[in-house]
């Protein structure tokens, strides 16, 4: 625990000007983000007696090494700044509204040349117009259902959409009238662009225009006698206020407004977003926060206003924003959001009427969102505090590990060896921050080796990090900074400064995807926390009392001796412990146990996901995959001219010299790299027995050989294979 003395800056130092400051740990991440109208009195309120303080920005300061900032011009740049650090950074002590799902949306994508209806979740993406968010997905389907018969946009997917073109034959819906069959030339793209168009107008709120106009072709229908057009104009017109009436009139026609709602405790807070468009409710949202200091409802509320209106610009920020309590200042955050709407933006808070009731409703919805996740969560906080504790207590730890990172081993009989990390904080999964990597010290199968290796390339990133940002310089045990030792017994032969490879998971919203290396590769980017940097108080291994050693001997070999190490053998589910004998038995009911079970089983599941995953490649793998500057688009064209490998392999340069897109050069290449190559043996039908040609659908590569045999077997044989 640092004293916030220890890093105050001088009085005269701080400007007395707007800005954005961060406060950073000992490892250098960013911890806490905030802005101020004046740095210098903002900054001041958290070096006063920590007896004043409220004892979350208690912890949070005396959790600090160090505070810096940034001067911006104008509060409004402030806001913007801020905003951009909390996103990069992911500070553990800013106010984060947790969403407790994924809500969808009704997305039509205008960015293609046949817009498509359909339901999205996650990222929203440019050129597609959202409507929602919906409490359900069902809720969505239900209202296209109802408007396909009166606006017959394309709905299916670009698959289907392809094989209705090729076929020449459109999909029920064309025949059933609920979609314009785009796919077979029944309406040109203008025509149906402009359904997009008026379905979308529809769904934003000017619906009146659409019945009028209906409800005048029925009239026109019957009195010419066209009894059946008038009959389904008829029902067109009941489908559409069957739809509407899905979502209740709350306000006046033409209104746009968000309505936001808080309810909170001294601990958390709940967040309550209505949507309404056109006088309709039109979406609804909810999020909680943890109240990681003492802050105001209003700036609960501008918090809220920045996650809800971020990314977004343009009418995707109404003209009315209707809160609880207005942020303090309110001008600067008024002024963001007219810059991101383009146009004038009222923020302010309802006193009377309708828009004052609707209010009233959405804040007992912010009520009881907060009753509800206190419920679940208050056994969920207990159960983790208690977890962690008996871990703590089991393993004779000082403290609770607030932060586990297990590893595991995953290989199928020895081919497409590799790793994955996991970590879990808090007793939560955070997965931005794992990895997985791939051993390359040996060939083979020892998980043992395998482990070491691991271990030591995984810390002697942690000691490389340590060292660049200047935590300790003078090396470990007399090994020269910047390499770390070598590892022994069964590690890399290869020199210790070669750059080691591990991979980040970039599979989930968080990870950055980039390349990570060892040494002076490293970019500086600090407070991110999307490195090794960061050590765990304590590692788990899958496996016993070997794997468990080979991990504590790593340690050992780079002069690690402040992290905790344990094995949970999945047999009898016992935990051992480095130069233990005999292994910790937790009981069968323990909270500890089943938490490292789950840490332990996650990292088995991410580790054989990225073997699969590997593997597979390996076994889609052809002879072409292995010449020089040949992309993924001229091996297709190749493959596509010649029909077949076999073939490809059998024609000369001039003919390979035919295709388009292929020069000379590449022809040679292409022809050497398939003349060195091995050809596959002929597919055998296992149905007859019969050996089958090329044209009958021979595998053409020694992988699509492989990928036969592997696949042999029941899936129970398979999985027993695999490690």
């Amino acid at each position: 625990m640092a004293d916030p003395s220890s890093y105050r800056p001088r009085p005269g130092a701080i400007p007395d000007s707007p800005g954005v400051y961060r406060f950073r740990d000992e490892h250098r991440r960013v911890i806490y983000v905030g802005k101020a109208k004046s740095l210098r009195q903002r900054l001041a309120n958290y070096f006063q007696d920590l007896a004043n303080l409220h004892p979350r920005t208690r912890t949070m300061v005396t959790t600090a090494a160090s505070v810096e900032w940034t001067v911006v011009s104008t509060e409004v740049e402030a806001l913007q700044l801020e905003y951009s650090w909390i996103k990069e950074y992911d500070p553990r002590f800013n106010v984060k509204y947790r969403d407790d799902k994924s809500y969808p949306y009704l997305a039509v994508t205008m960015n293609e040349e046949f817009p498509r209806v359909q339901v999205m979740r996650g990222q929203k993406k440019k050129g597609v117009r959202y409507f929602g968010p919906y409490g359900h997905a069902w809720a969505i389907r239900d209202t296209v259902d109802l408007l396909l018969r009166v606006f017959p946009v394309r709905t299916c997917s670009a698959g289907v959409f392809k094989n209705a073109a090729r076929t020449g034959r459109p999909c029920l819906l064309g025949y059933i009238d609920k979609c314009s069959a785009p796919c077979v030339e029944r309406i040109s793209p203008e025509d149906h662009r402009e359904l997009a168009d008026e379905f979308c107008d529809f769904m934003a709120g000017r619906t009146g225009t659409y019945l009028r106009r209906l409800e005048r072709q029925m009239g026109e229908a019957a009195e010419d006698m066209e009894y059946e057009r008038a009959a389904r104009l008829r029902d067109d017109i009941g489908a559409l206020k069957k739809a509407m009436e899905k979502s209740a009139v709350v306000l006046a026609d033409a209104t746009d407004a968000d309505l936001i709602a808080v309810a909170e405790d001294e601990l958390e807070a709940a967040v309550q977003i209505f949507h309404v468009r056109g006088g309709r409710v039109r979406g609804q949202r909810g999020w909680v926060t943890d109240k990681v200091e003492e802050i105001t409802t209003g700036a609960l509320v501008e918090h809220a206003l920045q996650q809800l209106y971020g990314e977004e610009s343009g009418d995707a920020v109404p003209k009315e924003v209707l809160v609880p309590a207005l942020p303090d200042p309110v001008e600067p955050v008024q002024q963001w959001l007219t810059d991101r709407r383009g146009s004038g933006v009222s923020l302010r808070i309802p006193q009377r009427g309708d828009k004052k009731a609707l209010m009233e409703t959405v804040q007992r919805n912010a009520q009881q969102a907060l009753v509800l996740h206190k419920t679940k969560r208050a056994s969920d906080l207990t159960t983790r505090s208690r977890a962690l504790e008996e871990i703590a207590e089991a393993l004779d730890l000082d403290s609770a590990p607030l932060r586990i990172e297990c590893y595991d081993i995953s290989h199928l009989q020895g081919d497409d060896v590799v790793a994955s990390m996991v970590v879990f904080e808090d007793g939560l999964a955070r997965k931005s921050e794992y990895r997985r990597f791939q051993i390359k010290g040996f060939r083979g199968q020892d998980d043992v080796r395998s482990m070491h290796e691991v271990i030591t390339r995984r810390f002697r990133r942690y000691l490389a990090e340590k060292e660049r940002t200047g935590e300790w310089a003078d090396g470990v045990d007399g090994t020269e900074t910047g390499d770390g030792p070598r590892p022994v017994d069964g590690g890399d032969p290869r020199p210790a400064a070669e750059p080691y490879a591990a991979e980040p998971y970039a599979a989930e919203p968080g990870a950055d995807g980039r390349a990570l290396t060892d040494g002076p590769a490293l970019k500086d980017d600090d407070g991110r926390p999307k490195r090794f940097a960061y050590p765990p108080q304590l590692v788990v291994v899958d496996g016993g009392q070997p794997q468990v050693a080979a991990a504590q001997r790593a340690l050992d070999e780079l002069g690690i001796d402040d992290i905790a190490v344990c094995g949970l053998a999945k047999r009898l589910e016992e935990v051992w412990v480095p130069r233990e004998d005999d292994p910790v038995v937790l009981p069968r009911t323990s909270e500890g146990l089943y938490l490292l079970q789950r840490v332990r089983d996650e990292a088995h599941r991410f580790a054989i996901t990225y073997q699969r995953t590997k593997r597979a490649k390996r076994f889609r793998a052809g002879p072409l995959d292995d010449v020089p500057g040949l992309g993924e688009t001229r091996k297709q064209a190749l493959i596509k001219h010649f029909g077949s490998v076999k073939k490809l392999r059998s024609a000369t340069i001039d003919q390979i010299c035919e295709v388009p897109g292929i020069g000379r050069k590449t022809a040679e290449t292409v022809a050497v790299a398939l003349a060195g190559a091995v050809p596959a043996a002929p597919a055998v039908n296992t149905a007859t027995g019969a050996i089958m040609d090329d044209e009958e659908g021979a595998p053409e590569t020694t992988a699509d050989a492989l990928g036969e045999s592997v696949s042999a077997g029941t899936p129970d044989e398979r999985r027993g294979q695999e490690r």
